[in-house]
């Protein structure tokens, strides 16, 4: 103390290390990882809603998609009736377990990434923590449909199988698995994952960027930055219905593709496949078949899972403010 200078608490004696503070890093790990496990969960409850609700208008989609027979809303509602007689009503949902096992991890994954995606182009555009501008809130919504996408296809490939042939012919999704295997090939399983691609970066692209874009602009011009659910549910209609309308001619060939098999028909690519449809039922009534019913399950689908996805996630802020769940 003699030489007038005054030993802080925190001071270090010589040879003294100071401790390397990993708490702090260790609480934002955890913090981040609870904030994924969040998103994957929220995302995979909303696709799981979303494609139940309309799980009947989707297999009926795909049936008219992969034949060549001509679509209209009076056939579309005589095979959903003659099934429905035919095979009782939970028929209407047959390759619906299909779809959960694809589009719980599919959602999941797709969201929890678009979450990551804003954060890294955020952080990237000098935009963090605020909402993005055009091309990176584009860029995020296809990135994240890609990944997800790319992870999940087999399944998707699974499910558009079971819709399209009688529950004889698959007992389960095992036994889809094992015999496009032993039948077909491994390979099978991925076909038609080009076109897949190639749809999904305009859909999810656009589709995330016009329900983000709805939501900054309704924002700044009613200075609310929660839309009430019936909002959501409108923004994210008008998202489902450009997405799906920019994509719908890929996602006709890319279920052509997936059920070859077990249609008679053989489709060895993106262009050829294309031009086969346009060249045998033409390009509105083959490319575009069955898009007016997408007009109406599409936006019904994609409203019920952005606003989903988005009440949950505030439902789950809510309760890290009360003390229910470690923040």
């Amino acid at each position: 103390m003699g030489n007038g200078v005054q030993e802080s608490p925190g001071a270090l004696t010589q040879g003294e290390l100071r401790p390397v503070a990993s708490s702090t890093s260790q609480a934002e790990g955890s913090k981040m990882g609870r904030n994924v496990l969040n998103t994957l969960l929220s995302g995979a409850l909303a696709g799981a809603v979303a494609k139940t609700a309309v799980a009947p208008l989707d297999r009926t989609k795909i049936i008219f998609q992969v034949s060549s027979n001509r679509f209209s809303a009076k056939a579309a509602y005589r095979l959903i009736y003659r099934t429905y007689l035919s095979d009782g009503f939970l028929s209407l949902w047959r390759g619906n377990s299909a779809t959960m096992v694809r589009v719980i991890p599919y959602a999941g994954i797709q969201f929890c990434s678009h979450e990551q995606y804003k954060r890294l182009l955020g952080g990237y555009c000098g935009f963090q923590g605020k909402a993005l501008p055009p091309v990176p809130r584009f860029l995020a919504g296809s990135l994240a449909g890609t990944t997800a996408a790319m992870l999940t296809y087999p399944l998707d490939m699974v499910r558009a199988r079971m819709a399209v042939t009688p529950k004889e012919m698959y007992s389960n999704i095992l036994h889809v698995f094992v015999r496009i295997s032993r039948e077909e090939g491994l390979q099978t399983l991925y076909r038609g994952f080009t076109p897949t691609i190639l749809g999904v970066i305009p859909y999810a692209g656009i589709s995330f960027f016009t329900y983000e874009t709805l939501k900054k602009v309704h924002a700044d011009h009613t200075g609310r930055p929660h839309p009430y659910p019936a909002e959501r549910l409108a923004f994210g209609a008008c998202a489902g219905l450009l997405g799906q309308s920019a994509s719908y001619p890929l996602d006709v060939v890319r279920r052509r593709m997936q059920t070859a098999g077990v249609t008679g028909h053989t489709y060895g690519s993106i262009t050829g496949t294309m031009r086969l449809i346009v060249r045998e039922e033409g390009l509105a009534r083959g490319l575009y078949k069955g898009l007016s019913m997408n007009w109406v399950k599409g936006p019904i689908a994609v409203g019920i899972s952005f606003t989903t996805f988005d009440l949950t996630q505030i439902l789950w802020r809510r309760l890290q403010q009360r003390g229910f769940i470690q923040g």
